[in-house]
């Protein structure tokens, strides 16, 4: 067996569209329901340089790339990857988050808004800590105030952002983003030079289903706040125009406008250029704003708007725009087609030293833009065969290297393109053993030579970033023996990707979404023998 030498130095001496909010209980910390609870917690030590996955895209840039050193698991050894151990979700039927992985240590929240931490090696848990609402978003773990203190910062569907302490689980601060009543916190905070960037969304697209709902209200934003204390030192909303009285709909229900542009994906940042990078959601009324469908660039002091490219216009949709789902009496006229960037913009350098910005939208077009010369778009490339629905093509996230970039596919498989001209480099083409829904919207994740992704048919696979050869595959759509003892079974994987650190590869198992995917609550570990 190999020996897992990144995570074990640090492990030496111990023992997871729009979503509705569950209602939970807050504000408890504890080990609750586990039955394998860690015997020492001796704290997260120094682990600067040291084999981390930290947040959703494992660095500021959103690259989703985990360099050897941080991945230690070569090319060679993927095809004899075993599972070491699974970790049950007491209660849960739908793993939200995304694992992260810092100082031997695995964080990661669910739909009960439960939040974890579990050692990496054993699966034995240090503490689980309840938060007011589900917890989709990944953990962004820093620096504290004091010597050896760490922070985990998170958000939940409730629009609550919370700091604790990452050793402990113990609440540091709580704050909420946004006082509208279907906001929500689906993308990672990212930490920056002690502030939180943190993106808002909504679930506004759904509450429009009700024809006696007054659409629409709600508009996409990024906050910045003090992540020692939670204080809001700015707020940049993607529509700048409040909302305003907008006639009536067909039942006599009031309307307003404009609204929507919600921001779903965690920020990437550019200290070079001092600038904060997101992707925007579409409009929830007409005219749509020139903001929506986007991607901006915001400065990371003052949240000042330095530069907008709209990469679809007029886009302005809401769930009663569907066919034979509710009434379309909220639905704007000329609808759709609901193609939103749900997936943080990956900055990446090429070979001859430019920088650029990729972005990939739903429509299934990747975008590459240009961060020197106001957003302005060097190249795009369409990686849908047909045109897609509401669903999307592309939804949760790509990953790049230095010198490609990936992308799973809501149609089947995964594609390859090149940083410097977009060129379409390999398809292939993944669809799903009878009786299981297909698509790769799960963000896909990458080591030097290999590509991790998961997909609706709750296969996780290893494909080579050379020619896209599928390396390894494993089904996690069955029960599992758990080191906890709580009843598991893994399902689909509709949103979060599989991340890697120290040897091992983590995979949270059980996600519905909105794509009739299959349930699961288990988490799992693997290692190369």
């Amino acid at each position: 067996m190999r020996i897992l030498s990144g995570l074990l130095a640090v492990a030496a001496g111990f023992a997871a569209a729009p979503l509705l909010a569950q209602t939970v209980s807050s504000g408890t910390s504890t080990a609750q329901g586990s039955s394998n609870r860690c015997a020492v917690n001796s704290g997260l030590g120094n682990w600067s340089g040291k084999p981390s996955w930290n947040g959703w895209g494992a660095g500021l840039a959103n690259a989703r790339f985990q360099n050897a050193a941080g991945a230690q698991l070569a090319l060679e050894q993927v095809s004899r990857l075993q599972l070491k151990w699974a970790f049950g979700f007491p209660g849960a039927k739908a793993v939200y988050g995304q694992p992260t992985v810092i100082a031997g240590r695995v964080f990661l929240g669910v739909d009960t808004g439960s939040v974890y931490s579990i050692d990496a090696v054993t699966g034995c848990s240090y503490w689980s800590f309840q938060a007011s609402g589900p917890v989709r978003s990944a953990i962004s773990i820093g620096p504290g105030r004091t010597p050896g203190e760490y922070l985990a910062y998170f958000g939940d569907l409730k629009a609550n952002v919370y700091a604790l302490n990452a050793a402990t689980g113990e609440q540091i601060w709580k704050m909420q983003a946004d006082p509208h009543a279907e906001a929500k916190i689906t993308g990672a905070p990212q930490l920056y030079q002690n502030r939180l960037y943190v993106p808002v969304a909504s679930g506004e697209e759904a509450a429009a289903v009700d024809a006696t709902y007054q659409c629409c209200t709600f508009r996409g934003s990024v906050i910045a706040l003090d992540a020692f204390t939670g204080r809001q030192i700015w707020k940049t909303y993607i529509i700048p125009e409040t909302p305003k009285t907008a006639g009536k709909n067909a039942k006599g229900t009031q309307q307003f406008g404009p609204a929507g542009g919600g921001v779903w994906n965690s920020p990437t940042i550019d200290p070079q250029r001092h600038a904060l990078y997101v992707g925007t959601g579409d409009g929830y009324t007409q005219p749509a704003a020139k903001t929506t469908d986007s991607v901006l660039a915001l400065d990371l002091a003052t949240g000042k708007v330095l530069w907008s490219v709209q990469d679809l216009a007029g886009d302005a949709w809401v769930v009663s725009c569907i066919d034979g789902r509710g009434t379309p009496d909220n639905c704007p006229k000329n609808a759709g087609p609901d193609f939103d960037f749900g997936a943080s913009p990956i900055l990446r350098t090429l070979p001859n030293g430019k920088v650029i910005l990729v972005a990939g939208q739903k429509s299934g077009i990747v975008w590459a833009h240009d961060p020197d010369r106001k957003g302005a778009v060097i190249w795009k490339t369409s990686v849908a065969s047909k045109q897609p629905g509401p669903q999307g093509q592309i939804n949760f996230g790509g990953s790049a290297d230095e010198r490609n970039a990936y992308f799973g596919l809501d149609s089947g498989g995964v594609v390859a393109l090149s940083l410097t001209n977009g060129e379409r480099l390999w398809f292939t083409d993944i669809q799903p053993d009878s009786g299981r829904h297909g698509g790769h919207d799960a963000a896909v994740s990458t080591i030097p030579g290999v590509l991790f992704s998961g997909g609706w048919d709750g296969i996780l696979r290893a494909l080579s970033t050379a020619d896209g050869k599928i390396l390894w595959t494993f089904d996690m759509m069955k029960d599992f023996q758990t080191v906890n003892g709580v009843p598991a079974r893994g399902g689909s994987m509709g949103s979060s990707g599989p991340t890697v650190a120290g040897g091992m590869v983590f995979a949270g198992a059980g996600y519905p979404g909105v794509q009739n995917g299959r349930n699961g609550n288990v988490l799992l570990a693997f290692a190369a023998e």
